[in-house]
């Protein structure tokens, strides 16, 4: 019993599901578009924040507690506290510290964990609704790269710049106020840093805003040419491309190079800057504190808390402007994140429910026309009417819309004129959930997933099946044979795309998916164009048996292949210009009739020629 297992995963835990899609109102910032993303686990996130207030307290406690133990305990001499208790405050306020501190970060990363846990999972669910048209245009590397890259940007924003945000803001305040309760002067002086980095802060985040989002495109332009190379590699090698190739990539990596050279560039005219302005802060400080101390306006315990104390002024609001910088990225990847977020989904259940019995009766095709931008017509005033039970063939050259054409019947692309109708009803009026349900497609390329050879056929099926009726669809394709002759048969793994089995035997099991599935309409793109003569023999002889109760769809180049089909269309730029059995085809002049002699040409000669050789 097969179960697909694979393709069908649950998350252990139900996480809230969240409308993501920020710039449907046109109003929500970007910062308030990510912060949105921690719904669920904004009560964690405060507990953190909370921890961290409570490890700074115990931070400032402890310097203000060596301040009383300096003045009073050694200079002092009152020793009415014991020095046991005042070791146990020192180690007791560390541990408390301690344990705080490691709350605020479990917690926080914890939520920025689940936080990228749940948009992975909404990135990937996106993407499987999306439709083919945003498919078309936009590369896989770009995708991959949002849905890895980015989102990890996103998942550092929580585990390290907000929480980090929040500790230096409370560091800031405890310490200043613990400094001006030591002394307000000294404490008014130590403010007077923090508007200049707040200034250079907001300065080179717009600056690193937008370096690093021409940054992370120019990442995922590298991206997608090395999948598409990857995938490609067997013809590269075959072509002896290799040097064009790398040479291709050499020049993308130089760009992606040049623009993080400007991004680090401009990172690293802040730190610097940052730096002067803190040391010229905490010398001036230092002076005025010493001075304070001499004149006998604080005490020298005062004056070693106010030493400590200042550093937790003055350089977390270094680190401020820092993380405010560095959230500059996090929010540009947040931004790349919900664009595909925001993408309009393909919606699978709008529209009626298909008839049933499914096409029972015929589908029509009225003056339909297509195309894939709106400007260029792929199918221009196509019709003709298939029957159900029906097989229908298309022949034409590369170009000529057959595989457009049938790419309109399950709506993977929608018609712009015309009309479709499946026994009487629109078809764009029909569940696209319902269509595809009993429509089975055999691409001409098609595509096998990394796992068992039996997984791989019951893909398509959405109920337990069992291994004898993945063999008899596997017998019906004409690869049982074959699969048998692998040392684990149906157990077999198959690699990354198939690359362990051959074209032929790749379609062949691609089509044994499509017949185990029991389509009512079967669309097959070239299916055949892998095997041999008989190969496809036998191939036609199992689907003629199969063909009785489904209507098919076939696309081929031979017209050996087609030429048993009820309906022949003959297709050219768009245009249906011939149509009808092949016996009144044969007989008419034109592109069939042509492309018939020629075949049979060629057929004759090469019988000529093995025969000779014979």
């Amino acid at each position: 019993m097969v179960k697909n297992s694979l393709f069908n995963l649950k998350i252990e835990e139900e996480l809230p599901v969240l409308d993501y899609r920020l710039n449907r109102s046109g109003k929500r910032s970007r910062l308030s578009g990510i912060l949105n993303t921690m719904t669920g686990f904004r009560l964690r996130f405060l507990f953190a924040v909370c921890m961290q207030v409570a490890a700074t307290l115990c931070k400032t406690s402890v310097y203000l507690l060596l301040a009383w133990f300096i003045d009073t305990w050694l200079v002092g001499g009152d020793h009415s506290v014991p020095l046991f208790l005042v070791g146990f405050a020192f180690i007791g306020l560390s541990l408390v510290e301690g344990f705080s501190s490691f709350q605020a970060n479990h917690q926080a990363n914890y939520t920025a964990e689940r936080v990228a846990l749940r948009l992975r999972n909404n990135l990937y669910d996106q993407i499987q609704r999306l439709s083919f048209s945003y498919h078309d245009k936009v590369d896989t590397g770009d995708l991959i790269q949002r849905v890895t890259s980015d989102v990890d940007a996103v998942r550092r924003f929580f585990s390290e710049q907000a929480i980090g945000i929040g500790r230096i803001f409370f560091l800031y305040i405890i310490n200043w106020v613990a400094i001006a309760r030591i002394d307000l002067q000294l404490a008014l002086t130590t403010m007077v840093i923090v508007p200049l980095i707040f200034v250079m802060a907001l300065f080179f985040f717009s600056k690193i805003s937008k370096s690093y989002e021409a940054y992370q495109v120019q990442d995922a332009q590298l991206s997608s040419l090395l999948q598409e190379n990857l995938t490609g590699v067997r013809v590269v090698k075959a072509f002896a491309r290799q040097d064009y190739e790398i040479e291709k990539y050499r020049k993308e990596n130089e760009k992606k190079y040049k623009l993080g050279s400007k991004l680090i560039l401009i990172e690293s005219l802040f730190w610097p800057s940052t730096d002067m302005l803190c040391g010229m802060q905490i010398v001036i400080s230092f002076y005025l504190g010493a001075s304070s101390a001499i004149a006998g306006r604080i005490t020298l315990g005062e004056f070693i808390a106010f030493q400590a104390l200042l550093n937790w002024v003055i350089w977390p609001i270094r680190n401020m402007g820092r993380l405010i910088v560095q959230m500059s990225r996090s929010l540009v990847s947040f931004e790349r994140v919900n664009t595909v977020l925001a993408e309009q989904q393909e919606e699978l259940r709008q529209g009626e429910k298909a008839p049933e019995p499914f096409l029972s009766k015929q589908i029509t095709f009225d003056n339909v026309s297509f195309s894939y931008d709106g400007k260029n017509k792929v199918l221009d005033e196509v019709s003709f009417t298939a029957e159900a039970g029906h097989t229908i063939a298309l022949l034409g050259s590369t170009g000529s819309g057959k595989s457009s054409l049938l790419a309109l019947i399950p709506r993977f692309y929608e018609y712009q004129s015309g009309s479709i109708q499946l026994d009487g009803m629109e078809l764009n009026q029909i569940r696209k959930e319902d269509l595809r349900r009993n429509i089975g497609i055999v691409e001409q390329e098609p595509f096998l997933f990394s796992c068992t050879i039996a997984e791989n056929i019951a893909y398509g099926v959405e109920r337990d099946v069992n291994r004898e009726e993945i063999m008899q669809a596997a017998k019906d394709a004409a690869i049982h044979e074959s699969i048998m002759a692998f040392e684990k048969g149906y157990d077999t793994l198959v690699g990354e795309r198939g690359v362990t089995l051959s074209g032929g035997q790749k379609q062949r099991v691609a089509l044994a998916r499509a017949l185990l599935k029991n389509p009512r309409v079967l669309i097959l793109d070239d299916a055949t164009s892998s095997v041999d003569t008989d190969t496809e023999v036998e191939i036609r002889t199992a689907l003629s048996r199969l063909m009785k109760h489904c209507t098919t769809f076939i696309i081929a180049h031979r017209i050996q292949s087609i030429m048993h089909a009820d309906l022949i269309l003959v297709m050219d730029k768009g245009k249906v210009i011939q149509s009808g059995t092949h016996d009144t085809l044969i007989r008419e002049t034109g592109m069939y009739q042509r492309i018939f002699d020629i075949q049979t040409r060629i057929e004759a000669n090469l019988e000529k020629e093995i025969s000779d050789a014979g």
